[in-house]
């Protein structure tokens, strides 16, 4: 099967009594992504440790998750050097921004505050968000210029 998958993970630093090591976790577990059309979608629940596909509710057609959302999720993932984590809860929409340093440079997100913390959201339908600490001065508003 030529299927393309992707099963969110992040390096995290972990400290037991005696030592501390560098750990792969998964952010979503049990969950694998999946880049499938409709006939690929029918080859994967063949396969014997899948249980089903995620589907809205009341429907039975598997959730979709645009790629811009999943582009955005990974290099969240892959830069960030804060801990990711996902929120089932929705947000309040914040603004619009873009990370202008950083590892995260480039990033679009909302930008909230939880907790007295300034965070950067990607929201993945769903899913819910992916959400990550950053710093005020990281991130600047896009707003649409009128002329």
């Amino acid at each position: 099967m030529g299927i393309k998958s992707f099963v969110p993970i992040q390096q995290e630093l972990r400290q037991w009594s005696d030592r501390r090591k560098l750990i792969d976790k998964v952010v979503l577990p049990m969950m694998v992504f999946v880049y499938a059309d409709p006939k690929e979608r029918r080859e994967v629940l063949t396969i014997s440790t899948v249980s089903r596909f995620m589907v809205m509710r009341g429907e039975s057609t598997p959730a979709v998750i645009p790629d811009e959302q999943m582009d955005r999720f990974r290099f969240m993932l892959n830069h960030s050097e804060e801990s990711v984590s996902m929120v089932d809860v929705p947000l309040i929409h914040g603004e619009e921004v873009r990370v202008i340093k950083g590892p995260l440079k480039g990033l679009v997100g909302e930008f909230v505050t939880e907790g007295g913390k300034s965070k950067i959201v990607i929201r993945l339908n769903m899913l819910g968000c992916a959400c990550v600490d950053i710093p005020l001065g990281y991130v600047e508003p896009i707003r649409e210029k009128r002329g």
